[in-house]
């Protein structure tokens, strides 16, 4: 059975977790094992969302499906320039 993959405000609340228990005298292996993850698996968080805030992380998704939606757009424009392109070519040689 395959595990869930959390959703990045509950990597970000697990984050904060760690740092409360840390806060609270416990060694950082205890508290990353308390939120039931491996010690690589904080790490690569930490690394991605380290210091990120819940209105950081909404921002962060906002610019990355305007990114998406923008890519998308300039590969369909291209796709029609190339179209054109090959319209005017087949215009021409006749």
């Amino acid at each position: 059975m395959a595990n869930k993959r959390p959703k990045p405000e509950e990597i970000v609340s697990k984050l904060r977790q760690v740092e409360v228990l840390m806060g609270q005298g416990m060694r950082r292996l205890d508290a990353i094992r308390q939120i039931g993850v491996v010690e690589q698996t904080y790490y690569r968080w930490r690394k991605q969302y380290g210091g990120m805030g819940v209105d950081q992380l909404k921002e962060l998704k906002r610019l990355q499906k305007e990114n998406d939606r923008l890519r998308r757009a300039v590969s369909d424009l291209t796709l029609d320039k190339l179209i054109f392109r090959e319209a005017a070519k087949g215009v021409m040689a006749v």
